[in-house]
């Protein structure tokens, strides 16, 4: 049954948007005419992201103050700074990417988040959380610092859920005792990609500002100053003051407020009209200011409107129906995270000891399996990955088995924590690692080829990367019986290879590797899923009649001497394979490995390369980096032709 999801009123071939190919032909249009812009931008966002997949409900939810900010200020001089990004599209189809939108995500095409290389607009890179509001601030530093004339206007644009974030407080607080003009603007939609979390969540429900008191304020101030009575020095002073006055009358506090920040909102987000008036009120106004938008995420589409989280990317989908285009595949095979949320939900039923920790993506990492089952055991701290390590080192601290499922990329962001509050203390925290090695079309903010590399370095820290599904399940029931320090399990995004009963139990030595393939000529050694590829082309090399060896070390650290004894003893070349950074990873540790024990040989290092790898498909990134079977391959039979000489 077909819904009324698309605006009949929206006419083809988008007459107003086809005439815009920058900001400066948005500024030709009258304000009446701007509500129809936003929805054309809606229909052909519609139209291109079912099917060129991408980050659809938050960009749908996004588009009024897109065309408010490009019409009331003089981009790209002036600076606006997108958190996160993937609310962005509308930002690239007005400036001057309508025309090739269609490669976004894709292999050589526009990223899908804020990308300073790609376009002036972008001024700031954008993929993780929480940090416009310090970009922004630095902006506004160095327009006055330069002496810009005219100073160039900055705005910040961040979420109700971002501005959870640690370093989103560390910026507001720096901004509330800095010299800069910046504008922050809060697009509050009462929703993260998983349902919001935490105190400040709840309270930004209930805030409320009128505007006439704004404007007495502003207007006396600028009365007494005129008077001789106050000077700018006596503004902060002078605010806390109102400030607490006005919460002690209307028994109301305004966090942003107390942290003398001008506070406007909120306000409708999707009345562009209103928009445009509030900005232009407010966009040269002295000191940080911070205006509150209420908005709805998938706004204008109907299904996106009513599940905003399983919109947030919802891949191809009939734009006429709503209905979400599955797969083609005949096997239903789990994904990883999906083996890793399963696998919780069993030990934590064998052992009372067993929590999970996330940080905001409880249903992408999967533990919203354990969290539907047993609440009281799953705790979701919101966009404070640091934090998250922390507060589950507090619980290894007095006797529970915390299991903190975090993306590689963003677990970059805790490593302070990881070192000092569980690795310094030994406490037993399992660091399960999703989307490790290269993620596809979300690109270089979010590609997890990192992870191994920062944290080999960490005393006591164990490594490890299932090369199948039911390894990641072994890992993990491993990691809960086995006394140890905190533990490293990463695990790639996608589709597993087997449906695994994750009841079941099989403990793993820590430290012991596997091999695959016997041989005596070249010695591939792998981590992780990637062995599969390895497998294919050590199979064709072998039916080649070459004799090639192919082990798994599983760990990284500590990497298994036995091992590494026998592939070095046959004197034959090594290759390593890996799905992270080749700089620090397990090329690294078995060429540091060679080193220390005396053998000479040589170490042919396949994975990622020093260097940032963009978006694509996996598979084509793969064949980028020289890691798809072919060039292992490749690899195999260079060596081998170099051995016999």
């Amino acid at each position: 049954m077909e819904s009324n999801a698309i605006n009949s009123d929206v006419q083809r071939p988008f007459g107003l948007l086809s005439r815009i190919n920058s900001p400066a032909d948005l500024k030709q249009l009258s304000v009446e005419q701007l509500p129809l812009l936003c929805k054309e931008l809606r229909q052909f966002l519609i139209e291109n992201v079912s099917q060129n997949p991408g980050h659809f409900a938050s960009s749908m939810g996004t588009i009024e103050l897109t065309v408010a900010l490009h019409y009331v200020f003089d981009t790209p001089y002036d600076r606006v700074v997108w958190d996160v990004g993937h609310q962005a599209y509308a930002h690239k189809l007005l400036t001057g990417r309508r025309d090739n939108f269609d490669t976004n995500r894709k292999f050589g095409g526009l990223s899908g988040f804020p990308n300073p290389s790609e376009s002036e607009y972008d001024t700031f890179s954008a993929g993780h959380a929480s940090n416009s509001i310090s970009a922004a601030l630095g902006m506004a530093v160095a327009t006055e610092l330069n002496h810009d004339n005219p100073l160039r206007h900055v705005v910040a644009v961040i979420g109700d859920a971002s501005i959870s974030g640690g370093l989103a407080f560390e910026g507001l607080n720096n901004a509330a005792n800095t010299k800069s003009n910046v504008l922050i603007i809060l697009n509050d939609n009462d929703m993260s990609i998983d349902r919001n979390v935490g105190s400040l969540h709840g309270y930004l429900a209930h805030i409320t500002t009128s505007k006439s008191y704004n404007n007495f304020r502003y207007k006396t101030f600028n009365a007494l100053k005129k008077m001789h009575l106050v000077t700018d020095r006596q503004r902060g002073p002078i605010m806390r003051f109102n400030n607490s006055l006005k919460s002690l009358l209307t028994n109301e506090q305004n966090i942003f407020e107390g942290l003398n920040i001008r506070y406007f909102g909120p306000i409708d987000g999707h009345d562009v009209q209103r928009l445009v008036r509030v900005l232009r009120d407010i966009k040269d106004m002295k000191g940080p200011r911070l205006l509150h938008l209420r908005t709805v995420k998938g706004k204008g589409y109907e299904p996106a409107e009513k599940d905003p989280s399983r919109w947030h990317a919802p891949g191809r989908f009939n734009p006429q129906t709503g209905e979400v285009v599955k797969s083609s595949s005949k096997v239903a095979l789990p994904k990883y995270q999906e083996i890793f949320g399963q696998t919780l939900l069993a030990l934590a039923r064998q052992d009372e000891r067993v929590v999970g920790v996330t940080a905001a993506m409880s249903s992408g990492t999967s533990m919203n399996i354990l969290q539907k089952e047993m609440p009281g055991r799953v705790f979701d701290v919101g966009i404070s990955e640091g934090h998250a390590v922390t507060f589950a080192g507090g619980m290894a601290t007095d006797g529970l088995r915390p299991f903190v499922a975090i993306y590689s990329t963003f677990l970059q962001r805790a490593y302070d924590n990881i070192v000092n509050d569980t690795a310094i203390q030994s406490l037993p925290v399992t660091l399960c690692i999703d989307r490790a090695g290269l993620v596809g079309e979300d690109g270089v903010t979010h590609h997890g080829v990192y992870d191994m590399a920062y944290l080999r370095p960490i005393p006591g820290m164990i490594i490890a990367s299932p090369r199948n599904a039911a390894m990641l399940r072994d890992l993990m029931y491993t990691s809960l019986v086995t006394e140890h320090g905190p533990m490293a399990i990463r695990y790639p995004r996608g589709t597993a290879d087997a449906v695994v009963d994750t009841a079941s139990k099989n403990c793993m030595q820590l430290g012991r590797g596997e091999t695959l393939t016997a041989g005596k000529g070249v010695q591939v050694i792998s981590i992780g899923p990637i062995a599969s590829l390895v497998a294919q082309a050590v199979d064709k090399a072998r039916s080649g009649g070459l004799d090639v060896a192919h082990h798994d070390a599983i760990f990284l650290k500590p990497i298994d001497d036995s091992l590494m004894h026998s592939v070095a003893s046959t004197g034959s070349p090594i290759v390593t394979v890996e799905d992270g950074t080749v700089e620090g990873g397990l090329g690294t540790a078995v060429t540091d490995w060679l080193n220390e024990h005396g053998y000479e040989r040589k170490v042919v290092k396949i994975g990622v390369p020093d260097r940032f790898i963009y978006h694509g498909s996996v598979p084509e990134l793969y064949k980028l980096c020289g890691m798809d079977s072919d060039s292992i391959l490749a690899v195999i039979k260079s060596e081998s032709i170099t051995q016999k000489e």
